[in-house]
């Protein structure tokens, strides 16, 4: 017998939360994900978000505390933009929301590199990434020698 074997991709992303609200109103205010589904029972309450009717994100308040950046787990969670004018806009909205970013502006993935974006975090410390494949060229790589996703 054999099995049809597929090209994967990811279909959605969990996220364990501290508080759903804050994280909700994070990433509506932020990214522009609606809710597209709610749990309320107290113990189990989550939220499922996306864009379009498209399922991007479970929220999960199940966290006790921040993201640990050194446990086993999630690194970073990376989203792709249509093209750099939509990385610079979304940089725009964060820095009027008062997100704090990883590092100053749109940087390469790389010494370079044509590909980059802009890295921020969460409410709760999660790592985040808003990137394209090109029209990063000329900007700066944060770290010499390894990709700059990989330590902020």
């Amino acid at each position: 017998m054999t099995t049809a074997v597929s090209k994967l991709r990811t279909g959605h992303v969990g996220l364990n939360v501290t508080d759903l609200e804050r994280s909700i109103g994070f990433y509506r205010d932020s990214l522009g994900f609606g809710v597209l589904a709610e749990g309320k029972e107290e113990g189990r309450r989550f939220a499922l978000l996306g864009q379009g009717g498209e399922l991007v994100l479970a929220l999960w308040e199940q966290a006790e505390g921040p993201f640990a950046p050194a446990a086993a787990g999630l690194h970073h969670l990376a989203l792709a933009a249509g093209g750099i004018d939509e990385v610079r806009a979304y940089e725009a909205r964060l820095r009027d929301l008062g997100v704090e970013f990883a590092y100053e502006g749109v940087v390469a993935h790389g010494e370079g590199a044509a590909s980059g974006g802009i890295f921020f975090h969460d409410p709760d410390g999660i790592r985040l990434e808003i990137s394209v494949p090109t029209g990063a060229e000329g900007s700066p790589a944060p770290v010499a020698g390894a990709p700059t996703c990989g330590f902020f």
